[in-house]
């Protein structure tokens, strides 16, 4: 019988289709890897590691590759502190520093607030004998190009404050030209060896996605033409997380009308659904000008060059044209615009929407 029974599950394990579970096979990164474990070697000798700087389109397995490095440097050693920061959320000099010292220290600073040199230097006279990695995710997501350059000089300058303190820096951006926001006094001193993540192909998408489903669902789960469909999706989205959600979805579905296969039709009803939530989460980057800009563009059914959104936008937000620029960067590193090149010298750049104007609008309404 192909009826599933009230206390059965297509599921292995559900927790593989979370977004933040470090896989069990991470695929087609292995060069990526080696060399951010090369960068971070001499810190298992107690010295100074090689900064780093990951750079990338999202979902391309930057994060997830820092993370598996730390999950194997506090298995092999205490005397490295990793410390993972997500700038989406901790996005000033205070809040990264407050993190640090919670991983120090074990506990985290007073809640009624302490200066930030007196914050610091605790944590400097801490390191002592101890190395500390700091991995700055999503860096390019800190709005303002100060705050980077304070973060990374407090850090990149903690040995000449203090002595022997040994500090390495990981930065993670999905900006490829992330460095143009660093000012004279941080781009002399953050020498960073550049680990590019490209893009996957489709079979790559494949291999990647047909893994997470032999250690998330039972044998035999999931059809064939399911997962193609899935990574078709996926592929066209540009974005691993909307495979990983697909399959965790449709696999739900089929288990909601008592099937022990997972079709075709199950990846059908989630699929749309599925969009609008990663289009959400992109959304919640965004600030309250950044969402504006995105709306004129989902707003407007012809094409638009660059200079003629400039033009839009400026009737509602007086800005300059390297702050638009930057926001337009941003809705692009997001996946929620993409960008085009057209005519021979003096080209122009055409914008393009990556999602069906109305889910866009529709969403943009919720914020």
């Amino acid at each position: 019988m192909d009826i599933l029974w009230r206390d059965q599950t297509l599921f292995k394990n559900m927790d593989v289709f979370d977004l933040d579970h470090l896989p069990e096979e991470f695929l087609h990164r292995e060069q990526q890897l080696t060399q951010l474990a090369m960068d971070l070697k001499p810190a298992l000798r107690k010295s100074r590691p090689i900064n780093a700087l990951c750079i990338g389109p999202p979902s391309t397995g930057k994060t997830t590759a820092v993370k598996l490095i730390f999950k194997e440097i506090e298995n092999v050693s205490e005397d490295v502190i990793p410390v993972y920061v997500n700038c989406q959320i901790i996005n000033s000099r205070q809040q990264v520093f407050a993190k640090i010292f919670e991983k120090i220290f074990g506990y985290p600073p007073p809640s009624y607030g302490i200066p930030f040199l007196k914050l610091y230097y605790k944590i400097l006279e801490k390191l002592s004998e101890r190395v500390l990695v700091v991995a700055l995710d999503d860096l390019n997501l800190v709005i303002e190009d100060k705050t980077i350059n304070e973060i990374l000089y407090a850090l990149l300058k903690a040995h000449e404050e203090v002595e022997d303190v040994k500090i390495g820096v990981i930065a993670i951006s999905t900006d490829l030209r992330i460095a143009e926001r660093f000012d004279a006094s941080v781009g002399s001193i953050f020498h960073s060896d550049e680990i590019y993540f490209p893009p996957y192909s489709r079979d790559e998408i494949r291999d990647i996605l047909s893994s997470r489903a032999k250690f998330g669902f039972y044998p035999n789960v999931l059809s064939d033409e399911a997962l193609e469909m899935i990574v078709d999706l996926t592929h066209q989205a540009g974005d691993l997380r909307l495979g990983i959600y697909l399959l965790k979805m449709a696999g739900l579905e089929a288990e909601k009308r008592a099937s022990r296969r997972i079709e075709v039709r199950d990846v059908e009803v989630v699929c749309r659904d599925g969009r609008k939530v990663f289009l959400r989460k992109g959304i919640l980057a965004l600030n309250s000008a950044e969402r504006a800009l995105l709306k004129i563009v989902y707003s407007t059914s012809e094409e638009l060059t660059t200079g003629e959104l400039f033009k839009r936008f400026r009737k509602v937000i007086s800005i300059g044209y390297t702050k638009f620029y930057e926001m337009l960067l941003k809705l692009e590193n997001l996946r929620l615009i993409d960008t085009k090149f057209e005519g021979g010298r003096g080209r122009t750049r055409i914008i393009l929407k990556r999602y069906d104007p109305k889910i866009v609008l529709e969403a943009l309404r919720d914020f």
